[in-house]
């Protein structure tokens, strides 16, 4: 069956967006449901955490190599090769007789996050200059967007059914997406010829999987405990091995040159931070709102009813991210960041101060999913329009890796906090999610402080393109 390389943009689009919400879902299907899976499968809680951590360590290595190779061979095939991960993956995960083997599958499962910065690319090289970033945009906030559904759509899909179902569903979905991504995502018309530096990506690998493992444990093994110095301090070295190997490098995983670009070292900090402060959002305020009334300060809501409180964050997100385009007429990218950034501030600090009443947490759910969407479009739109087009995946895939290890810093430091002011009956004291929320808060201030100093986006301009390396009918798509 010939493919159909599908002339309209706004087909690629919906395909793109499909694609970006089904890998966005894998980020937080699953944590809601952890308990409920350690118990099935007959596993410790230190155990079944890597349900999370392996999908994380995964896509942190995944992205940005992915996302090279994309540039390389075209960033259709990788796409293909990506939804093929996720698939398998979650087969994989809804048949696992056993934790190893469910962990296994959220590795492959991870091989996914090359979606984003191949789906980036693919926009800015289909869609007209003067609508790419309204593309971005909205793409940008139905990935911001489905990180959080998952937490919603969990509660009723575990009741219904089963955990594993999870996985079914996200499969089913998976499949049909990669049958029409096939079939109408056209082929890049935009290669950069070359080869993956093998000894760099496996450093990058090695000080990834380094930093985020010990910061995933730090709360079980212990800050200071020599399991967690120790590889911290591999991490250093291998760091600045990587570092030495790509500077010295002829074709570089990552140009350092580009990343030294003032619009992209400033976006990739505060991808850190925002990183930190979202998924610290994300992780702990479902729990807060499933403490038990009798704590004198929790809601007592089920996994489906703490889903529901974090509606008003997903609406105002999506709806906020969608508009981020269309607002670049009146607010540009740099000015949206601000924004968002402090709006995010408020909302962290509304959690920390005034968490008595479900409508308190709604209404700061929403201020913040406000931040999340303007941060989330505006963060892509400044890398996407700062680097040259055929570094855009390896670019954007190194600012979603940075903000995936900003999440990891970010949820580990919270549940150090929160697990170090132990309350009665074993759960947490409300001082823990007063102190960890408060430290959010700063963090999300500290992002907008950091975004003061990003340069604004330049006007999207034709810019000279170098030769396509394809055969005649892969040229650029008439639009």
């Amino acid at each position: 069956m010939p493919r159909l390389y599908q002339r309209s943009p706004r087909t690629t689009f919906a395909v793109l967006a499909a694609a970006a919400a089904a890998f966005s879902l894998m980020q937080s299907l699953v944590t809601p449901v952890l308990p409920t899976i350690q118990q099935d499968l007959h596993t410790s809680t230190g155990t079944v955490t890597w349900v999370l951590t392996a999908w994380l360590l995964s896509a942190s290595v995944a992205t940005p190599l992915m996302g090279r190779i994309a540039d390389m061979t075209g960033k259709d095939r990788a796409l293909l090769v990506a939804l093929a991960a996720i698939a398998i993956g979650c087969l994989l995960a809804a048949v696992a007789p056993n934790v190893t083997v469910l962990i296994i599958a959220r590795v492959i499962q991870g091989l996914g996050g090359a979606i984003f910065p191949v789906s980036f690319g693919i926009l800015r090289d289909e869609f007209p200059p003067e609508r790419v970033t309204s593309a971005i945009g909205v793409l940008a906030a139905v990935i911001a967007t489905g990180g959080g559904l998952g937490i919603v759509l969990a509660g009723p899909i575990v009741g219904a059914l089963n955990w594993r179902w999870l996985f079914w569903l996200p499969l089913a979905v998976v499949v049909l997406v990669g049958l029409l991504a096939w079939r109408l995502v056209p082929a890049s018309p935009v290669r950069t010829p070359g080869r993956v530096n093998w000894l760099s990506a496996a450093l990058l690998s090695g000080w990834l999987v380094a930093l985020l493992l010990p910061l995933s444990k730090a709360t079980a093994w212990g800050w200071t405990s020599a399991r967690t110095v120790g590889f911290l301090s591999v991490a250093i070295v291998l760091l600045a091995a990587w570092l030495l190997a790509e500077l010295k490098s002829a074709e570089p995983l990552i140009d350092m040159r580009m990343m030294r670009l003032p619009a992209v070292w400033t976006a990739n900090l505060v991808a850190l931070l925002f990183g930190a402060a979202m998924f610290g959002v994300f992780a702990f305020l479902p729990q807060l709102m499933q403490i038990p009334r009798e704590s004198g300060y929790g809601f007592g809501a089920t996994v489906t009813g703490a889903g529901l409180l974090m509606l008003p964050m997903l609406v105002t997100m999506a709806v906020f991210g969608s508009l981020s385009g269309p607002l670049t007429r009146w607010a540009g990218s740099k000015a949206q960041l601000l924004w968002g950034a402090a709006l995010s501030t408020v909302a962290t600090l509304s959690l920390a101060l005034r968490h008595g009443a479900p409508w308190q947490v709604a209404v700061a759910g929403g201020v913040f999913g406000i931040g999340l969407g303007l941060v989330y479009s505006s963060l892509v739109n400044l890398i996407v329009q700062s680097v040259p087009r055929h570094q855009t995946g390896v670019a954007s895939g190194m600012n979603t890796n940075i903000r995936t290890i900003g999440a990891s810093i970010g949820t580990a430091v919270v549940s150090s906090i929160i697990t170090s002011h132990p309350g009665p009956q074993g759960l947490p004291a409300e001082s823990g999610y007063t102190s960890a929320f408060l430290v959010l808060t700063a963090v999300a201030a500290a992002a907008f402080l950091v975004a003061l100093l990003v340069p604004s986006a330049r006007k999207s301009t034709p810019e000279p393109e170098r030769v396509p390396q394809a055969l005649p009918e892969l040229s650029p798509v008439e639009v």
